[in-house]
């Protein structure tokens, strides 16, 4: 489980039904890890994902209710030790983010600067900025987290927007609590007709979850999740980012299912 990575392909299955709409989405992601030197690592991951709507027959379709969504990003990610205490990393994601005609105008640039401290032989500090959707849309905000080793088996990460306990009973399982905030969001096409002038949607929640992965045999992995959606949001925008509908869906479960190859 602890094992250098080098090289990592992994596919994902979401669902996230709520009252009023099912959210289904799927991606798959390749990851590339090279360290350039005894202080500097490298890491590209390219990845590509689509969101399957579904909508009760309740909700008026005169809107033009999207139903399918995609995304295409590339994180590429720096790591630098300035000491043997500190590192560190940045991060720029060039993404697209579109219905199903692909724009230039779909395209965004994200990325994160972040310092590592590490305290002692078991807790270490991050601290830095991002620019990320956790809310829905694209915003500068700021990353910081605790991470402390409680013993051998358990580990535990506080922080925003991500915070996770996690513990192994060996090196082929491991579990995990895990509460983050995300979000994303989508250009619609530009010939959809909508009376509100809607031009994006975004989503955006917190989750809480428990996850559970798997190592099977020495490179494949199985992961598996499940948890619930608070403050869900699911709106639609135009393009001065103000909100002109809101689908009020109302909070949901998660579940999950992964598989992972790693070398």
């Amino acid at each position: 489980m602890n094992a250098q990575e080098n090289f990592s392909v992994n596919m994902n299955l979401k669902t996230e039904p709520t009252d009023k709409i099912d959210f289904t989405e799927s991606s798959i992601g390749i990851s590339y890890t090279k360290k350039l030197s005894d202080k500097n690592k490298i890491t590209n991951t390219l990845e590509y994902s689509n969101l399957k709507i579904d909508y009760d027959l309740g909700i008026n379709s005169a809107i033009g209710n999207p139903d399918r969504l995609n995304q295409i990003q590339n994180k590429f990610e720096i790591s630098h030790e300035l000491s043997n205490s500190t590192n560190l990393n940045f991060s720029i994601t060039p993404t697209v983010n579109f219905q199903r005609n692909l724009d230039v105008n779909d395209f965004s640039l994200l990325g994160s600067f972040e310092i590592n401290k590490k305290i002692n032989t078991k807790t270490t500090i991050n601290i830095g900025a991002a620019r990320a959707t956790v809310f829905g849309y694209p915003k500068f905000i700021p990353t910081l987290s605790l991470n402390y080793k409680i013993n051998n088996e358990s580990n535990a990460l506080i922080g925003f927007p991500d915070s996770k306990i996690s513990y192994s009973n060996n090196i082929r399982n491991k579990f995990s609590l895990t509460n983050s905030f995300n979000g994303n969001y989508y250009h619609l096409d530009t010939q959809n007709d909508l009376s509100n002038n809607a031009t994006k949607v975004t989503l955006s929640q917190m989750t809480s979850a428990f996850e559970y992965e798997r190592n099977v045999d020495k490179n494949w992995f199985l992961n598996f999740k499940a948890g619930y959606d608070f403050d869900k949001k699911y709106n639609l925008i135009d393009s001065d980012d103000h909100k002109v509908h809101d689908f009020n869906i109302g909070n949901g479960y998660v579940l999950g299912i992964g598989i992972k190859y790693k070398q």
